[in-house]
């Protein structure tokens, strides 16, 4: 839209739906050649810039609200647009309100890199806990799924409106339909390099070797609200693909180990054989803590007990006569034992196993709030990492 500034519209007064930028809301009298301040909400991010072009505007900044925060999308919009978080959003709303003739200019000022504090988790980004078998922590990891750029169908414009007529074979994405290929694309990956792995060596692999720091070496932060991460956010970390390709230790798990565990969940035999695409299911062997299957994370839920032990073991997919040690970490609320500590393997493929016992303090309350720690063997070569969330009771 050029350098040259140009009126900028937004509501002085209480008129929420004007200031959403909903249809029908803004008078073209008053648009007509300005940029106009949406807040973000309500409606779809691209319906905002759609109206306000209709309305004969040249321009929208897009300001966050307290519900969505600091996270910017990008979108493919329909006139110039530019997006801000909440606290840039307020200084601009601050602005128009109280400047007798605001103006503003929509300048592209090139690509920004090395953004920091970065990766952030997404607003969007699956959370947990898990309220289906809560002795399973959840999310698994995070990888890129904001603002990325994809592969688009010619069929619809870019902002999947129906009045956009534009055609292009890229656009930009964001959510799980953009992290899930990427994750996918890494196992294939891994996949390849080690054909013999099964999918649950392949998970185990992307978990373990997980990072939870930013590029300012702290810890990851949760753009909803700005706040620190934890594994209910991120799981075992934002995944590292050179990494991953050598673990060192990887969790396998077996079909049958998973038949197990489904029977554990109180599912019917009929049900089991259902999922499993296995006639021969008795459900014989079940897990008497769902949390026993082999699994690179932890989920301790007291539940009203004082002490909760698994026994996990690991598989030397690095060299032979590798040695790890164990290190924990974990709140003061709770003593972390494991048995051994120190795990030699001497040859490839060779399975090791170790006990872990978490004990609740004394006098810790039922209703305390959740909280997080990990389990990491490691070496010079290889750190083997997994998170630990601990409840007391269901959420």
């Amino acid at each position: 839209m050029g350098k040259k500034p140009v009126g900028l519209v937004y509501s002085k007064g209480n008129s929420s739906g004007r200031n959403l930028c909903l249809t029908g809301s803004l008078d073209p009298a008053l648009v007509r050649g300005k940029v106009v301040l949406c807040d973000r909400g309500t409606t779809a991010r691209v319906e905002k810039g759609a109206v306000v072009r209709d309305a004969g505007g040249v321009g929208m900044i897009l300001a966050n609200t307290e519900a969505s925060g600091e996270e910017l999308v990008a979108d493919s919009h329909l006139l110039p647009a530019v997006a801000v978080g909440r606290k840039v959003g307020d200084l601009i709303r601050e602005y128009a309100r109280s400047e007798p003739n605001p103006t503003a200019a929509l300048v592209f000022g090139g690509t920004v890199l090395d953004i920091k504090p970065s990766p952030v988790v997404a607003p969007l980004s699956s959370r947990g806990p898990n309220m289906v078998t809560p002795q399973i922590l959840k999310p698994d990891v995070i990888g890129p799924g904001v603002n990325i750029l994809a592969a688009w169908s010619e069929a619809i414009g870019p902002t999947g409106l129906a009045k956009d007529s534009r055609k292009t074979m890229f656009n930009i994405m964001s959510g799980t339909s953009m992290s899930c290929p990427h994750i996918s694309g890494l196992a294939a990956l891994i996949k390849a390099a080690h054909p013999e792995w099964s999918p649950s060596a392949i998970k185990s692999a992307l978990m373990t070797t997980a990072y939870t720091q930013d590029n300012t070496n702290s810890t990851l932060r949760d753009a909803a609200d700005g706040s620190l991460s934890n594994p209910w956010a991120h799981g075992a970390g934002h995944v590292d693909p050179q990494k991953a390709l050598s673990p060192g230790l990887v969790y396998d798990i077996s079909t049958e180990e998973y038949i197990t565990f489904l029977c554990s969940l109180g599912y019917t035999v009929d049900h089991v054989k259902t999922i499993v695409k296995r006639p021969n299911i008795t459900c014989s062997t079940k897990f008497k803590d769902p949390g026993e299957l082999n699994y690179p994370s932890f989920s301790v839920l007291f539940g009203g007990k004082r002490v909760v032990r698994y026994t996990r073991e690991l598989t030397n997919v690095g060299p032979a006569r590798s040695i790890y040690k164990v290190t924990v970490n974990g709140p003061s609320t709770v003593g972390i034992s494991v048995r051994p500590k120190t795990l030699i393997f001497r040859s490839v493929g060779e399975k090791k196993r170790y006990t872990v016992t978490f004990v609740a303090k004394r006098g810790t309350s039922p209703m305390a709030k959740p909280e997080f720690g990990s389990i990491e063997w490691g070496n010079a070569q290889n750190q083997v990492k997994s998170p630990v969330s601990f409840s007391w009771s269901l959420m």
